[in-house]
């Protein structure tokens, strides 16, 4: 079992999967709207409560606590953004066309107000909650790396890169297509960068990760 497994929630076992999985979706948007206004320190289960239209026992039948639930929240959110920003088509023989549309995604979704506070919210968390820090980053980058990896491997096997170690190379990736913005919108300096911007990020980005990866001639 992973140590993202091990966190979830224990669910009342008389109400029907269907009836279960809405009221839990439910909660869930209501702890998302919460966090992301107060803060982790500043929620409250109470508050959590009012937001997701439902009462504190029942929340505390879904969630024993708001770490359980930031957890739960965390791990959901990560783990579908995965699937929708890092499907990569192994097959495709245009390399750097797959990587340009995944680094302009990625960069797009860096520059998102809601994801730059959520970092900002588990940065200031994680001091006191160590778990949230690592929940945050096992579901995220992690699983976004782990990806990377997978279809790097593919294209080295396929003789279209050549890669030494595929891991790095996929954290080197996702760091020169970041290329700063990350850390500039974490200190709230300038703009989410436009499209003309996040074009010739990724434009640069390639041009370095295939002078470093690309296949020798």
């Amino acid at each position: 079992m992973s140590k993202i497994d091990d966190i979830a929630p224990t669910r009342p076992s008389s109400v029907e999967d269907g009836a279960e999985s809405a009221k839990r979706r439910q909660i869930l948007e209501g702890a998302r709207q919460v966090f992301l206004a107060e803060g982790f320190d500043g929620a409250s289960m109470g508050a959590i409560a009012k937001e997701a239209g439902v009462s504190k026992g029942t929340l505390y039948v879904y969630f024993n606590s708001k770490e359980a639930l930031f957890e739960a929240l965390t791990v959901e959110e990560k783990q579908g953004l995965a699937e929708v920003l890092f499907r990569l088509d192994a097959d495709d023989p245009d390399v750097r066309g797959v990587l340009t549309r995944l680094g302009t995604s990625y960069l797009s979704h860096m520059g998102d107000p809601e994801h730059i506070s959520s970092v900002r919210m588990v940065i200031g968390a994680a001091e006191k909650f160590p778990r949230i820090g690592q929940v945050f980053y096992e579901a995220g980058p992690c699983q976004g790396i782990a990806r990377i990896k997978n279809y790097l491997d593919r294209q080295v096997e396929a003789g279209r890169l050549d890669i030494a170690d595929t891991s790095i190379a996929a954290q080197h990736l996702l760091d020169l297509c970041q290329s700063g913005t990350m850390r500039r919108l974490l200190f709230s300096v300038g703009t989410r960068p436009n499209e003309e911007e996040i074009r010739k990020t990724v434009e640069n980005a390639m041009r370095v990760f295939f002078a470093a990866y690309g296949p020798k001639k």
